[in-house]
């Protein structure tokens, strides 16, 4: 039993590392996944690398190819825009069914965007995708809708490589952060169909912003 404990933790930390990889943009969209390599980076044997890439396949974040191995999956324009419209549908049915937000949680959000703030500032990436990634999921998770959330959860991980790409611009990062103080100011005063159409326009800049990237990328075929 102990053995089969650590070995879940093992495939745990391993599905956990290649995710921060993806939003730190350690790993890119097309590249592939060297399982030595990244056996010893994360200090974890191969069999639990094995198992975390699987997974990572099943969520649609990989792709697989006999004598090719995995590679991060690459999204046309096309399939980006598929995804945010899906996370479209699922946000705004959690956000539309919110209970009324504890003063406790506002201030939570009100903490964490000054923090993206400050990451940004400092051009601390890394920080700012996973406090972003806490921003939103803290809002959500909020809701008590778990399977949603958890299916919400699965779609950003399989755009997560893109949504790096967005806020590695300043730009990007400064209005992340105006857009998310709107969006607490609706929830404080409790206007959830304004909430959500604020997130509808925050959401789809991320589409926006590619599209010169990955027209360019389908021109080139790169």
């Amino acid at each position: 039993m102990e053995s089969e404990v650590t070995a879940s933790g093992a495939v745990s930390r391993a599905v956990d590392g290649l995710r921060a990889m993806l939003m730190s943009m350690q790993i890119m969209p097309g590249q592939p996944i060297r399982q030595e390599a990244l056996a010893a980076r994360l200090g974890i044997s191969r069999a639990p690398i094995r198992e975390a890439l699987g997974i990572l396949k099943s969520e649609g974040v990989l792709d697989y190819e006999r004598n090719v191995g995995y590679t991060v999956k690459r999204l046309t324009k096309a399939e980006l825009e598929q995804a945010y419209r899906i996370r479209r549908v699922l946000e705004t049915d959690i956000v539309l069914d919110l209970p009324a937000p504890s003063p406790e949680m506002l201030d939570e959000l009100e903490r964490l965007n000054q923090r993206i703030a400050d990451a940004g500032a400092v051009n601390d990436l890394a920080a700012v995708r996973t406090l972003n990634h806490e921003f939103h999921f803290l809002l959500y998770s909020s809701s008590g809708l778990d399977l949603i959330v958890g299916e919400l959860r699965r779609m950003w991980a399989f755009t997560d490589a893109y949504r790096s790409l967005y806020l590695y611009d300043q730009s990007a990062r400064a209005r992340t952060v105006h857009e998310h103080a709107g969006i607490i100011a609706a929830l404080r005063a409790g206007d959830l169909p304004l909430t959500a159409t604020l997130l509808d326009a925050h959401r789809a800049k991320v589409p926006e912003y590619l599209a010169p990237f990955l027209d360019a990328q389908a021109a080139t075929g790169l």
